[in-house]
């Protein structure tokens, strides 16, 4: 996500409007699944995550959008993951946790995340991404849309 500005470790959060699917932003594939997983673990919530170690978490087992937790302990725990966020190197101006639950808000004109894949939201489009050796296509089948990933190795081409 360009401008994100994460240079190390992965966040996680399950508040991802308006299908609240879980959503991980990070530079390594370990660590970004060490945060999904911690999510999951928690039925939902918010993680931050560097080196193989979780920095800190904060529970929402209500629907993964809420917690039985007072407002104050909240604003805290939220406050604390903010700043372990900004120590990976996420852009001072921007919160971590906002940005990806609106990454994903597919009625937002410009590029957007969601089950289908990217999205060109202006020209209600799905677009192919490819992350080093795996491009991820779209295909129809019986008039469903459906994205999967490929390994496309010199190998394989």
């Amino acid at each position: 996500m360009g401008g994100y500005g994460l240079k190390a470790g992965a966040v996680a959060t399950s508040v991802a409007h308006d299908s609240h699917n879980l959503i991980v932003a990070g530079v390594s594939d370990s660590d970004m699944a060490l945060a999904a997983e911690a999510v999951r673990k928690a039925e939902g919530g918010i993680a931050v995550v560097k080196g193989g170690t979780l920095l800190g978490i904060l529970p929402l087992p209500i629907g993964g959008l809420m917690t039985p937790m007072t407002a104050q302990a909240v604003d805290e725990k939220l406050e604390e993951l903010k700043r372990l966020a900004a120590g990976l190197g996420v852009r001072e101006g921007i919160d971590p946790f906002m940005t990806l639950a609106f990454v994903s808000l597919p009625v937002i004109p410009a590029l957007r995340l969601n089950t289908c894949g990217l999205i060109d939201v202006e020209r209600q489009e799905i677009l192919e991404v490819s992350f080093g050796e795996t491009q991820f296509r779209n295909e129809k089948v019986g008039g469903k849309l459906y994205g999967s990933g490929e390994n496309i190795s010199p190998e394989r081409k």
